[in-house]
């Protein structure tokens, strides 16, 4: 019996340490996985991000430029563009990557959104007389990284970089065109700002902004110190010594919008600080007070016209006094200069510069006045064809101080003989024509003109200009043309 009952608890003992090892080598059921999610409450292309409620899009564009003539698809400028002889490159192209991300989150405040866009850029490389191996330059640096928005958005304020809400909403680019347009604000490629909008429904809006105009593509515009003004400065379109001071007071901006069906109203406002630095070196030599300029700018969007479907005009007009980047915009150049054919001097030249607000030393800073406007009409022949027509005009005005201290030194330091006036307007106008023979991707041809109405006339005895390879001569001063082509393909993604 003992043997019976040994052997049977033997047994039970065996079959549960058995057990035990068949129960250990079972498989541990496997955590359920995580699949991405569309998100459909912000539109298409958002996902939820595995494991949160925050819905998230990527997307952008690669875009391929070939243009010929024209600096920057506009028209000729700078040490090479302007210079129109062996320096001056005839063409060029540009390979761009552009990334942007978009997060979205519902709260009990609305929904929080970040958005960030960044653009890699690889251009044909200029060259300039004073470092003819450049062209062939280690590093090559016409290779950039920008960002061009980095934003927050929570109930109605914004924080970060985006574009102005001074801008009009199709920016220079009216129906397309030139980074070159004159005749309106453009922050496209963003300015730092905290701004806060109102929705006030039936597509009314009302926003006000701090922004900061130091931070935009180009800066802010000249202040310019007329007394320290030299030959060599001025030729190249600068009167003087560009003389801010540090940062006061950022640009204070406010619009009001209407966007229906019909189309889009806008006014836009601006405040300026032109906050100098000192006459001279160091403080004893003093300096001028502060002064505010301002800008006021209409804007008008006409959708759906009898022309045919998806048509639509694009107008704005813009005034300013001592805040002449509103007008020619960031991506304009500030001071500029093109040569041509002369028949009774060395060669033609055209130059011109702009400027917030021109002092001399031991005087108030003296505002500079502009207005211009911009336009474009677009028409879609079908949904794959489409063809715009575009134009800007812009317009410089210096004050008799201004005016009185320039042609001083026009005189003294060029011998200017004829008439002396640094006023000028600049135009522009252009067509293009867009196919897409597929959804989002586009083919595009532009063609533009453009005309500096400089308002000099005689000669000056120039010193030269090295890095144009320009030599000290007689020069007439005249009036300027270029003519731009550019070809584009971009598929957006």
């Amino acid at each position: 019996m003992k043997l019976v009952k040994s052997l049977l608890l033997g047994s039970a003992a065996g079959l549960i340490a058995v057990g035990g090892a068949q129960a250990a080598d079972l498989p541990v059921k496997a955590k359920a996985v995580e699949y991405v999610k569309i998100c459909s409450l912000y539109g298409a292309g958002f996902y939820y991000m595995p494991g949160t409620d925050t819905c998230i899009k990527f997307g952008g564009y690669v875009r391929a430029d070939y243009w010929a003539q024209g600096g920057d698809y506009g028209f000729r400028q700078g040490a090479n563009q302007g210079s129109n002889n062996r320096l001056t490159n005839y063409w060029g192209m540009r390979a761009r990557m552009d990334l942007t991300v978009d997060t979205r989150t519902a709260t009990e405040y609305g929904v929080v959104r970040t958005f960030a866009d960044m653009v890699f850029t690889w251009d044909t490389q200029a060259v300039s007389n004073s470092n003819p191996s450049t062209l062939n330059g280690t590093p090559n640096t016409s290779a950039s990284l920008g960002l061009y928005h980095a934003f927050i958005q929570f109930a109605g304020f914004t924080f970060g970089r985006t574009v102005s809400i001074f801008d009009a909403p199709w920016q220079s680019y009216p129906a397309g065109g030139p980074d070159t347009l004159p005749g309106g604000s453009n922050h496209v490629t963003g300015i730092n700002q905290v701004a806060y909008t109102a929705d006030f429904g039936q597509g009314i809006t009302g926003s006000i902004a701090l922004e900061d105009e130091t931070t935009s593509a180009g800066g802010q515009s000249n202040l310019w110190n007329l007394s320290s003004a030299t030959a060599g400065g001025i030729i190249t379109g600068a009167y003087g010594a560009n003389n801010w001071g540090g940062t006061r007071s950022p640009d204070i901006t406010g619009a009001i919008r209407v966007d229906q069906a019909w189309g889009l109203a806008q006014i836009s406002v601006a405040a300026h600080d032109m906050h100098a630095a000192y006459y001279g070196a160091t403080e004893p030599t003093g300096h001028p007070g502060d002064k505010w300029g301002w800008a006021v700018q209409g804007s008008l969007s006409i959708k759906n016209i009898p022309t045919g479907a998806g048509d639509s005009i694009n107008l704005q007009a813009v005034y300013t006094d001592g805040a002449s980047r509103y007008n020619f915009q960031s991506l304009f150049p500030q001071t500029f200069f093109m040569y041509s054919g002369s028949g009774i001097a060395y060669q033609g030249l055209g130059f011109a510069g702009i400027a917030d607000g021109v002092y001399t030393t031991g005087s108030g800073i003296e505002s500079v006045k502009s207005w211009g406007f911009r336009g474009g009409y677009t028409h879609n022949w079908s949904p794959n064809w489409a063809s715009a027509i575009y134009g800007g005009y812009g317009a410089i005005q210096y004050g008799s101080g201004g005016k009185a201290a320039i042609c001083a030194n026009m005189v003294t330091l060029l011998g200017l003989t004829g008439n002396c006036n640094p006023d000028f307007n600049f135009a522009v106008i252009g067509v293009n024509t867009v196919w897409t023979p597929v959804k989002n991707l586009a083919f595009t041809a532009d063609v533009s003109w453009s005309r500096l109405d400089q308002k000099y006339s005689g000669t000056i005895a120039s010193p030269g200009l090295a890095a144009a390879a320009k030599p000290a001569a007689l020069y007439e001063l005249k009036d300027q043309d270029s003519v731009a082509l550019l070809l584009r393909a971009q598929r957006n993604f």
